[in-house]
């Protein structure tokens, strides 16, 4: 099986290629096809075609040679997921901070909590009624990447109907820290979501103080990564030199996450994700010309980033929804959509009330961080993979990937629309531009990969 790796990962990035022409013609955006793509062509639909394979006994290898594939190019999520978060980073550079001031981070804060808290609250009252199928780790981990907005969507529809006004002054500077808030509460609810999975009693140094150390542990080696690419880049001076910089940072960051899971580094589970974020943080800030390198990356990894999108898709265990919890995958999707976008409206209204934001803003900026894709798969794929390592939680990670791809899927759909709707209201969007312009902005949702 292992002769045909690479020709699949060869035909896995080819159709995702071709879905992108399809979600033209049909107006939806491209990471859509990606994700779909991913499930029509992973072990539960294409991999049903080979000979020998049982549907009920998807997870063996032997069994499933596509399923064998997807788990042997799962490396392509972390090293997409690392260069995300280090892209990320770039929102901490401390001129953008001063420039949106306290304002916006309070709004941030907000909504970013006000989504994980109500989701958190709404699943562990699922919990009572289902404990066997909502169990309190799945309702933590939910809780902790509900926080989490896509900004490529809401960025393409300010740009399709080049909308201005104080609700998109806010609303740009709020999407690119809210991806950094949500690592930071996933860092901290899935530690203790993992640590709640296993047992083992109440360890307060197992539940709190190891975790707290274990993210500073994490900032501190994105620190002093970012600070030797920061260096780095003072002596190599061409854009590709300092593109394998980056690439080393990534790479030493999810290095180094894997080295301290050791027994003989103290089994810390660090967040490569948080290290990558430090370390893109510092190199903006330490580099005069960082705003280029992360542009240049930004073209290299388009095509990494399509695969960790076909991978997700393909990594969503379709065997839930037909056996009997299917229908409570649904309920927990229900749950985790309706939910996260009132908690997204009530943080966002609450934090522009503290911050005497306009009454635009107070009325309308939740409403335009409804949108959801690749730092919520990321996230939701990390938490899967780590759960399926014990056979008593792997469970846990076949809900939260199915839960977050299902409501991705729909958030794809729906909340480019909404932001659209919320900007109208504002009163941001030109009249003429609302007449002439293309009516369905997926189109340019699409043409922005993600």
């Amino acid at each position: 099986m292992e002769n045909f790796l690479f020709l699949y990962l060869a035909f896995m990035l080819l159709v995702g290629l071709l879905s992108t022409r399809l979600m033209k013609l049909i107006k939806m955006p491209n990471v859509t096809g990606y994700i779909i793509t991913g499930i029509l062509i992973g072990p539960f639909v294409f991999g049903l075609f080979f000979n020998g394979f049982d549907f009920l006994g998807a997870n063996n290898p032997e069994i499933s040679p596509i399923f064998y594939y997807v788990k042997r190019i799962g490396w392509v999520s972390t090293v997409a997921l690392g260069f995300i978060a280090f892209s990320i980073g770039s929102s901490f550079k401390i001129s953008t901070l001063k420039q949106v001031g306290k304002r916006v981070i309070i709004i941030t804060v907000m909504e970013a909590l006000g989504a994980s808290a109500l989701v958190l609250l709404a699943l562990i009252g699922a919990h009572f009624i289902w404990p066997d199928l909502v169990s309190l780790p799945l309702a933590l981990t939910l809780g902790a990447i509900a926080s989490a907005t896509a900004p490529a969507a809401t960025l393409m529809v300010i740009k399709q109907y080049h909308a201005n006004g104080p609700l998109v002054r806010t609303l740009l500077p709020v999407v690119a820290l809210d991806d950094a808030a949500a690592l930071i509460l996933f860092a901290i609810l899935f530690q203790i979501a993992k640590t709640t999975a296993l047992g083992g009693g109440v360890d307060l140094y197992v539940m709190l103080a190891k975790p707290l150390l274990e993210i500073l542990i994490s900032l501190g080696i994105g620190a002093v990564l970012g600070f030797i690419v920061s260096f780095a880049c003072r002596i190599f001076l061409s854009r590709t030199n300092r593109l394998i910089w980056t690439v080393v940072a990534v790479f030493a960051s999810i290095g180094l996450y894997y080295l301290f899971r050791e027994p003989f580094m103290g089994g810390f589970e660090l967040s490569s994700l948080l290290t990558c974020m430090m370390a893109g943080a510092i190199f903006a800030n330490f580099s005069h010309d960082s705003g280029k390198t992360f542009e240049f990356a930004d073209r290299f990894t388009a095509p990494i980033y399509m695969a960790f999108f076909i991978i997700s898709g393909a990594s969503l265990d379709l065997t839930v929804f037909a056996s009997q919890s299917g229908l409570y995958v649904v309920l927990v999707a229900l749950i985790y959509l309706i939910f996260r976008v009132l908690g997204k409206w009530l943080g966002a209204f609450g934090g522009a009330k503290i911050a005497h934001a306009e009454p635009s803003v107070q009325k309308y900026l939740g409403f335009a961080l409804v949108p959801q894709a690749g730092v919520a798969i990321g996230l939701a794929t990390t938490a899967g993979n780590l759960f399926g390592e014990h056979p008593d939680t792997a469970f846990i990670g076949v809900m939260v990937v199915a839960v977050v791809l299902t409501s991705t899927l729909i958030y794809e759909l729906t909340g480019p629309i909404i932001t659209k709707m919320a900007l109208t209201k504002a009163g941001e969007i030109p009249m003429e531009k609302t007449r002439d312009a293309a009516i369905n902005i997926r189109a340019g949702v699409s043409a922005a990969g993600q």
